[in-house]
């Protein structure tokens, strides 16, 4: 299969598809490797490495799309790289088709099939392309609010591990799965006041058995984020619903409730956000005010740290790069269920349940196409 890697053009987004060492992978499997010139410089892989892996380096993405069976990208595509599309042309990479309306048009009428590393599944029911991305997310979420706190970014001038003879800051973190796990390990490890809340006792259970008296622990319902969250000082939003559009877990009635200079990070905010009054925002402006809170709500935010982020991210997709080239995404997504999961546009289908649903647009079910 000939596979193309472009270069992010998204704002301030330096990972890459593929590493040179998933191009070897790929090269000794018989497949052909176009990479965009550039494309892993930021993240420590020049031209030089693809080439001596057996990729051939081209001079834009215009031939990339315009050459390659399977685009293998990480973030979504955007508006110049839609037009790019063609017909039964395969594209892998994250999609979070349910916060963009206007994506997913452009991919049905592209005529391609659209396979999204975030609705992958495992046999365990986890998500195994997005759980890398998680954890990076949720360790930068405390990392980011920290220095959202600072009084010069506008935050309430708050240390979150406190000095002897000051307590320190409180966090809140809503949704205690890889992303909200990610964030308490931080959020603990700096010696900060950290209380999560989830709907899933057994979860409750299993992270209180890990971190013991240096976490608490709540049950999540609207009265008992509307307590906890008057209390906190940084609240990471982290529920998610695979493939669908995230709860909204903090209205804009709440925002009364907490301390002027407190800070809101999004991790969900890919899925539409978990707080009311979340929107996209970028590296390079990355906080606004509402009422006195400051939100940070970035939609690529493992991108901050793109070389920890490509190999991570790559050590888990490679062998679905390597089963998608293969065997073709009819065959691979036939024989393997967890693969199958991953589609959400074929051909001008939708044929991810959550994603039709969230959006309000005809769903085919993914038999359909398989057939």
């Amino acid at each position: 299969m000939l596979i193309g890697v472009p270069k992010e053009i998204k704002n301030n987004e330096y990972r890459v598809g593929l590493t040179p060492p998933g191009v070897s992978e790929l090269i000794h499997h018989k497949h052909t490797i176009l990479i965009e010139k550039n494309a892993g410089l930021a993240v420590g892989f020049d031209d030089s490495a693809y080439r001596k892996a057996g990729a051939e380096i081209v001079s834009c993405a215009t031939e990339i799309f315009d050459r390659a069976e399977m685009i293998v990208k990480v973030k979504e595509p955007q508006t110049s790289e839609c037009a790019l599309l063609k017909k039964n042309q395969l594209l892998f990479t994250y999609l979070h088709l349910v916060a963009d309306s206007m994506l997913t048009d452009s991919l049905l009428k592209s005529g391609c099939v659209a396979l999204a590393y975030e609705t992958v599944s495992d046999p365990a029911g986890h998500l195994p392309l997005l759980t890398p991305m998680s954890e990076v997310a949720g360790r930068v979420s405390i990392q980011a609010g920290m220095y959202c706190l600072e009084k010069i970014q506008r935050g309430a001038g708050i240390l979150l591990s406190g000095v002897p003879g000051v307590e320190p800051g409180k966090v809140l973190i809503l949704g205690g799965g890889v992303v909200g796990e990610n964030a308490l390990r931080i959020a603990i490890g700096v010696g900060g006041n950290v209380t999560v809340v989830d709907r899933s006792l057994p979860r409750l259970q299993e992270l209180d058995a890990l971190y013991g008296f240096r976490l608490k622990t709540r049950y999540s319902n609207s009265e008992t984020i509307r307590e906890l969250i008057g209390e906190a000082d940084l609240v990471v939003g982290s529920a998610l619903i695979p493939g669908a559009a995230a709860p909204k877990l903090v209205t804009r009635d709440m925002l009364y409730l907490m301390r002027k200079g407190s800070v809101l990070v999004d991790v969900a905010i890919d899925q539409g956000g978990c707080f009311e009054t979340s929107k996209p925002t970028t590296h390079q402006k990355p906080t606004y005010e509402i009422d006195g809170i400051i939100h940070y709500c970035v939609s690529n935010i493992p991108g901050a740290v793109p070389k920890t982020s490509t190999l991570s991210l790559t050590n888990a997709t490679l062998p679905f790069v390597v089963e998608l080239a293969n065997k073709g995404w009819k065959q691979a997504c036939a024989h393997n269920v967890h693969l199958r999961q991953g589609l959400n546009i074929v051909q001008g289908n939708t044929v991810y349940k959550a994603v039709a649903e969230s959006l309000d647009i005809p769903y085919t079910p993914v038999e359909t196409v398989l057939r």
